[in-house]
């Protein structure tokens, strides 16, 4: 049966990488669409060459591009270097995209182990086929956004933290779960800070407890794991070190000074600054959607979770594992924007937690809370709900979900094909957006450092801004172009 399981399993964790792959394609056309994708393959395109900034350029306004900042002449992106680095690997083999799907097949294969320890091997794979099967999972992991690198840290965290602190005999060198432990921790500072904090508060909690009532080897364990996820954490302050000359300088106020974490004026965009009342209304929507993301389950997605915790409520582990939501929407509280568009994604890393707690709930439902006579028949309705509501998330939800995010920001591959026709080989094109930097944006993959070649792709600044900047590559074919239907490409200096 454990093999069986184990088989069923990895099939889960390859469909999720092969979904994750075919959304990239089909849905965003492997290229980035959001602000933050821009930064992190920008970013990760400059690493893949062994460098961690460039030097800025010359008009830097007309050469923009979404978060990424210009700073005592060198150029880099706003966001922490734990993401990109990891992205740069997949830059290297000419498919960022695989990266993320990869880490969709790792995190299925995590929480099914997960799973499997905690509930047994029906409740590990159903948490799996969960996770794989989640809309906003799928969302996440089809694109280059940072968070399924997070959701895979926290799970490895999990694991490894239950390996490293349990009273039993451990079933491999223990060295080895302490070291993931706090490694995990770490590397989720070098890449989602402020989730590294929730998540780093809610195993703290139970690592106080443990050094207070555990075992000696566990003591140790405990402390192990702190001192590595306090190393790796702070590498997060030597490169921000190296950039800026200031290891506390927080690189997010470089873009926007008012992008920090925190509450009244100078916090968010308001003149007021962010307040408890935003933090309600961004909260309150953010879940409101997580209702439908979550699994695809218009409305029900959390029906499940709260039924797992009552059949786990003696188990600690099942406390790490409900609180871990609570915390980070606590935490992100006090942040001033909200995330919505790809379902509730800053609170992402609560996913496995999640889905380990519903299959809990539904395992509970269909057998351990029924006389043995009626089980069967209760597995059996059990069974055909969770079916129903699995067959209304991919035949129904999870392509209208697909669907939406298709061409997102009318942003498509097919904006640069004028472009590329013509071959414009070392020529600087000056961009005029008919609407909004989207437009510019959707051609910067055709420039480096998002590809190989000459060409200079520029955001207008005003006629006489873009007239200096023509003067400074007089050596270079110039040309306006306008997106549009037609578009239209203009020659100043063919």
């Amino acid at each position: 049966m454990k093999r069986l399981s184990s088989i069923l399993a990895g099939l889960i964790a390859v469909g999720a990488c092969a979904a994750a792959g075919w959304a990239s394609q089909a849905v965003f056309e492997r290229m980035p669409h959001l602000e933050d994708e821009f930064a992190n393959l920008w970013q990760a395109e400059v690493m893949a060459d062994g460098e961690i900034a460039l030097p800025s350029p010359d008009f830097p306004r007309s050469f923009m591009v979404p978060f990424v900042v210009d700073y005592q002449e060198l150029r880099f992106g706003k966001y922490p270097p734990g993401w990109p680095a990891l992205l740069s690997l997949g830059v290297r083999l000419g498919a960022p995209w695989l990266v993320n799907a990869l880490l969709a097949g790792a995190c299925a294969w995590l929480t099914y182990r997960l799973g499997r320890r905690l509930g047994g091997e029906a409740a590990g794979l159903l948490a799996a086929l969960l996770v794989a099967t989640s809309p906003m999972f799928l969302l996440l992991t089809a694109s280059l956004m940072s968070h399924a690198l997070s959701v895979f840290l926290t799970l490895a965290l999990t694991l490894a933290w239950l390996d490293s602190t349990s009273p039993g005999p451990p079933k491999v060198p223990r060295a080895l779960p302490v070291a993931v432990a706090g490694l995990s921790l770490g590397l989720l500072a070098l890449t989602r800070p402020l989730t590294a904090v929730a998540v780093g508060l809610l195993f703290g909690v139970h690592g106080a407890w443990l050094l207070l009532r555990g075992s000696p080897r566990t003591r140790r364990a405990v402390l192990v794991i702190g001192v590595l996820a306090a190393a790796t954490g702070s590498l997060v302050l030597v490169w921000q070190w190296a950039l800026t000359g200031d290891a506390l300088r927080n690189l997010y106020k470089l873009w926007w000074p008012y992008d920090r974490i925190g509450f009244g004026p100078g916090h968010g965009v308001t003149e007021t600054g962010h307040t408890l009342n935003l933090a309600r209304i961004n909260t309150r929507f953010s879940l409101r959607v997580g209702r439908h993301d979550l699994f695809g389950w218009p409305y029900l997605s959390w029906i499940f979770a709260p039924i797992g915790i009552l059949a786990w409520r003696r188990r600690v582990e099942a406390w790490l594992l409900g609180a871990l939501l609570p915390v980070l929407v606590l935490l992100y509280a006090a942040y001033w924007v909200g995330a919505w568009l790809y379902g509730p994604r800053y609170y992402i890393e609560a996913l496995g937690a999640l889905a380990l707690l519903s299959a809990a709930g539904i395992t509970a439902l269909a057998g351990e809370w029924t006389p043995v006579k009626r089980r069967r028949w209760r597995g059996l309705a059990v069974g055909a709900v969770v079916i129903t509501l699995l067959f209304l998330n991919l035949g129904f939800y999870l392509p209208a979900r697909l669907r939406q995010m298709s061409g997102l920001y009318d942003m498509r591959r097919a904006d640069g094909q004028p472009l590329e026709t013509l071959a414009l080989d070392r020529a600087l094109v000056i961009v005029h957006p008919l609407t909004s930097w989207t437009q510019y944006g959707a051609l910067l993959r055709l420039t480096p450092p998002f590809a190989d070649g000459d060409l200079l792709l520029a955001y207008t600044r005003g006629g006489e801004t873009d007239r200096k900047l023509a003067q400074a590559y007089a050596d270079r074919p110039v040309f306006h172009y306008y997106p549009g239907d037609p578009p239209r490409l203009v020659p100043v200096r063919p």
